[in-house]
């Protein structure tokens, strides 16, 4: 491992609640892929499985800034066990009612509160954010390390999933995933050391984190690149089955989460200097120049190749998304902000899979590639006309320095 890697590692604890967040967000990249595959390995009713997909999406995107938000106030330990508890009985209720046939609104009912799932991701950067704050070199390389490990799940959760509820049983997928997050969570939950000092005084005042604009244009932007990749799953699986080679779309996929694995990989090697919105701007539009060359592609293997140029572009984005995340939320409401952006993607992921479905069906899979492109120029046009925002962080409150400074201190006292 690289020595920027081994250096943030050094720090007790760093390794344990990384490897328990890994764990812990697998469900991320199987839950969903895992829900439509049962439902359609059991009743053959694709409409059906993509509408509780959706409402999963959904469901997640309006109730994990809540929970995030008592997060902040509460503690994680306090508030993702019962939270995780919640998601277990909703994801066994849903199994139950799949296997023996009851009636589509319990299906949804139960998949409604499922989306209670913890954002885990949210989780562990906010610890890192707590242990290397003031350090932005060592938090550039640990964010990084963090959209390695998400692209790390999405390469492979999906293989995961769809193999064992295609081979082995239709509720499979769904089944191990609620085990890795039950496990996942609690491990994470129950390494207090390293564990963020909650800030219920300070959350009582200003309302949402979502108030703040920069994290607004975060978030607007984030609804358009999660309708890129919710196209782009959606119409990849179309396109290799009218290629006649459906299973290879979970390969192809892969290759592109691969990209930005390998991209994400050497971007926590480099420590940049400069305004980070720039960046990040440079980034989404990449993202969406890279669209571009999908619709050209006349093969799956022309097309594993373009995936695979596409996702150069996307663990960059995130992370630098993390760092104005930082610079324009709070400390005291940071886990709300990170998953924020996590609730934009998982609107926009609903809204694009959506459209690209509709698109597949009227005119055929080459022509859906147009809904990532649209959706790139979308994202775009909200980076630039939201630019001047993400240049005015936050100011830091009086007096938050000096509790800043004590923070070690306070962990001591939280843990104790």
């Amino acid at each position: 491992m690289p020595s920027p890697y081994r250096a943030i590692f050094a720090t007790p604890g760093t390794l344990g609640f990384s490897a328990a967040g890994f764990l812990g967000r697998m469900p991320l990249s199987m839950m969903g892929i895992g829900i439509m595959t049962m439902i359609s390995e059991l009743t053959g009713r694709y409409a059906l499985a993509g509408a509780l997909t959706a409402t999963l999406a959904l469901s997640a995107a309006v109730l994990g800034p809540q929970i995030s938000r008592l997060v902040d106030r509460y503690g994680q330990r306090r508030v993702l066990r019962p939270a995780t508890l919640l998601a277990m009985l909703a994801v066994t209720g849903l199994l139950l009612c799949a296997k023996f046939e009851a009636p589509d609104w319990t299906l949804f009912a139960f998949t409604a509160v499922g989306g209670c799932v913890p954002s885990v991701g949210a989780m562990t950067r906010a610890r890192w954010a707590a242990l290397y704050e003031g350090r932005p070199r060592e938090l550039h390389t640990a964010y990084s390390m963090e959209s390695i490990i998400d692209e790390v799940c999405f390469i492979f959760g999906p293989i995961i999933s769809i193999g064992l509820s295609t081979m082995w049983f239709p509720e499979a997928g769904p089944l191990l995933a609620a085990g890795f997050l039950l496990v996942g969570v609690w491990w994470l939950t129950a390494q207090r050391a390293t564990e963020p000092v909650p800030h219920p005084a300070e959350h009582h005042t200003g309302g949402s984190a979502l108030k703040s604009p920069g994290l607004q244009v975060l978030v607007a932007a984030f609804v358009a690149t999660g309708a890129i990749f919710g196209a782009v799953d959606v119409v990849t699986v179309a396109y290799a089955e009218e290629a006649g080679s459906k299973a290879a779309a979970s390969w192809v996929l892969a290759v592109y989460a691969l990209g930005s694995c390998l991209a994400g990989a050497v971007f926590g090697l480099l420590h940049l200097k400069g305004d980070p919105s720039r960046r990040w701007v440079l980034g989404v539009c990449a993202m969406a120049v890279s669209m571009i060359p999908l619709q050209l592609a006349g093969s799956l293997p022309i097309l594993a190749v373009a995936l695979f140029v596409a996702g150069l572009a996307i663990a960059p984005t995130m992370v630098t998304t993390m760092t104005l995340v930082e610079a324009h939320v709070p400390r005291s409401k940071l886990t709300e902000g990170m998953s924020w952006t996590s609730t934009g993607l998982a609107v926009g992921v609903a809204l694009g899979s959506s459209a690209a479905g509709w698109v597949v069906d009227a005119h055929g899979a080459a022509a859906a590639y147009a809904v990532p492109g649209i959706s790139g120029v979308v994202a775009a046009l909200v980076a630039f006309l939201g630019y001047r925002r993400l240049r005015r962080p936050v100011p830091m409150r009086e007096g938050q320095r000096e509790r800043n400074s004590g923070q070690a201190e306070e962990r001591a006292e939280h843990v104790a």
